[in-house]
């Protein structure tokens, strides 16, 4: 990946939905560079896909969290497989320090939050956990 692919990328990561025209000049480059471009970095697994970014008021009735895992001892894999498997789970990290995990948490309103965090609690491997509440996005 050069400095021309990192350009790229960071155009797709502000707009997804750019064309390659509109790219190509902002790059300088001609529009089938940037199409053969695209192309090789979806190929090598660069790019999975494209999406949408919703405002965050946009979903303003669902209630989101950050909750932190620490896994008992040999744990990690079983714990992992069941994290993933849960529809609550929106993003999963595997991190250092005093959490094995961080997890992006969404419920429609906090009965179900509630349910989740007890259905994550019980999870085999999982020694302890604290969450967050997502109160108020400050993004750009």
């Amino acid at each position: 990946m050069d400095d021309t692919d990192t350009k790229l990328l960071a155009l797709l990561r502000d707009d997804a939905r750019l064309s390659v025209a509109t790219i190509a000049k902002k790059l300088g480059v001609a529009r089938g560079t940037v199409q053969n471009r695209i192309n090789k970095l979806q190929a090598e697994g660069l790019i999975l896909g494209f999406t949408v970014r919703l405002r965050p008021q946009a979903e303003e009735q669902r209630v989101g969290a950050f909750m932190t895992i620490a896994v008992e001892g040999n744990r990690p894999e079983i714990t992992l497989r069941a994290l993933r498997g849960d529809p609550a789970v929106k993003s999963l990290y595997s991190t250092n320090g005093r959490w094995d995990f961080v997890a992006e948490l969404r419920a429609d309103n906090l009965d179900e939050f509630d349910r989740v965090l007890s259905r994550i609690r019980r999870i085999e491997g999982i020694s302890n956990t604290e969450t967050s509440l997502l109160l108020t996005a400050h993004v750009r």
